[in-house]
């Protein structure tokens, strides 16, 4: 099966870079390269047997995440790999808040930026251990900050929610009152600066307590 792949960036080298790494992969078609995103939208409206979008994050036409946006709302199956030199926190919960399924550095090795296509391609999802590793280290910093480390009831709470219990359930389980859950359950979004429900079972992965 030959996957059919986009191509967009601003830095013709790196194009350049990318085809050549893909040249030798009979699986692999670059249907299109280009440095304008707005091309890529005009591109997708002829046709939707695209696999996979590989883009860069900084553009001056549009950038990286507002054409993952523009790709989510209006061609979900397609799928998605950010490659850019930024690594902060913010920008990880943009790309997965825009539906991309992935996202490594330019600097990355060939083998992982193979990797990450073929996981991507499978359907999983693929950041890179730097971008995860900064995630991890804003949790940690967040809370140091603010001086509110996470209890043991707290994270036990914490790992009930992310497992979809409800409010009674947990209550049940922890032999405490639903209005003292319901607090634990504010308690943690304001400490973890969660805006709901899924944000805390994020939280819960990257703490180890899935």
């Amino acid at each position: 099966m030959t996957h059919k792949i986009i191509i967009v960036d601003d830095h013709k080298m790196f194009i350049d870079g990318l085809i050549s790494i893909f040249e030798d992969i009979p699986t692999v078609d670059i249907v299109l390269k280009t440095d304008k995103p707005k091309t890529v939208l005009k591109y997708l409206k002829s046709t939707n047997a695209i696999d996979l979008i590989i883009s860069d994050i900084s553009m001056p036409e549009m950038d990286g995440i507002a054409l993952s946006r523009c790709i989510k709302n209006d061609f979900p199956h397609i799928k998605m790999l950010m490659v850019s030199m930024h690594n902060n926190s913010n920008m990880f919960h943009q790309l997965k808040q825009n539906g991309v399924y992935g996202y490594v550095q330019k600097n990355a090795s060939k083998a992982e930026l193979l990797k990450a296509v073929k996981t991507i391609l499978a359907g999983e999802n693929y950041f890179s251990h730097t971008i995860l590793n900064t995630y991890k280290k804003s949790l940690f910093t967040v809370q140091e900050t603010k001086e509110t480390p996470l209890s043991s009831r707290e994270l036990e709470v914490l790992e009930l929610i992310a497992r979809e219990y409800t409010t009674k359930e947990i209550a049940e389980k922890l032999f405490i009152s639903k209005h003292t859950v319901e607090t634990y359950r504010k308690n943690l979004l304001l400490k973890l600066d969660a805006k709901n429900l899924a944000g805390l079972t994020k939280h819960a992965i990257y703490l180890g307590l899935l």
